[in-house]
């Protein structure tokens, strides 16, 4: 019988994963806010694919950022801002906390951070030789391959929307939220964002998810989940 999402951690307890990756974040942030915004930008976001050297701006060339293997994993631990980190830890412990508990926290930690490196990915795919020299930040990929997790496992779990305020069960929440991911990478209507990042987040995992299950023609020693 379908019920209402209520979460494990109602009395504070966090698995390690997940405890693990919200203080990380938080603590990259507060370099942020000491002043180390530009420097952690500069060196750790996710840079464009063969950028120039240098670049117009208005003191004439200035030197761009360029792509680093590294900036795969790091870019998905800064924030441009409170509402931005704020939501994607609340989403990270809201569904990845319930995930991690039924996963075991190693896969758990392998599946989050493959998502976070397919959406970079994706990412760069679509930025690369476009022109555009600007850096992707954000673990919002990681976050979108966690909600995907989390609807293939909980399904029918109901979800309460705050906006607007009905319930969804957790499958119709993750198509639909895709959909519009979709709609808004494809259509370039909300700027800003790396909703292609995000797609990419999502259908790495589900990759992940169908070879551990034995959905791929490359099966898996033993089917899991």
């Amino acid at each position: 019988m379908s019920q209402y999402f209520q979460h494990p951690n109602r009395a504070g307890i966090f698995p390690p994963v997940i405890q693990a990756l919200l203080i990380g974040n938080g603590i990259v942030f507060l370099l942020e806010l000491a002043g180390g915004m530009g420097t952690i930008v500069q060196h750790f976001a996710l840079w464009p694919l063969n950028t120039p050297g240098f670049a117009q701006g208005s003191m004439g060339l200035e030197r761009v950022p360029q792509f680093h293997v590294w900036q795969l994993v790091t870019y998905a631990f800064i924030h441009g801002g409170l509402l931005h980190i704020f939501l994607n830890m609340f989403a990270l412990w809201m569904f990845g906390s319930l995930v991690e508990i039924t996963w075991g926290s190693r896969r758990f930690l392998i599946y989050y951070f493959v998502c976070v490196i397919g959406a970079a990915a994706a990412q760069l795919l679509v930025t690369s030789g476009t022109g555009d020299i600007y850096p992707t930040i954000g673990a919002s990929g990681g976050v979108f391959g966690i909600l995907l997790a989390f609807g293939l496992r909980f399904p029918d779990q109901y979800i309460l929307l705050l906006i607007p305020p009905i319930p969804i069960k957790a499958k119709y929440f993750v198509l639909i939220y895709g959909a519009i991911e979709l709609y808004l990478g494809v259509t370039g209507t909300q700027e800003g964002v790396a909703h292609f990042a995000h797609l990419g987040g999502m259908a790495t995992g589900f990759v992940m998810i169908a070879y551990w299950r034995g959905w791929l023609p490359i099966k898996p020693r033993r089917r899991m989940m």
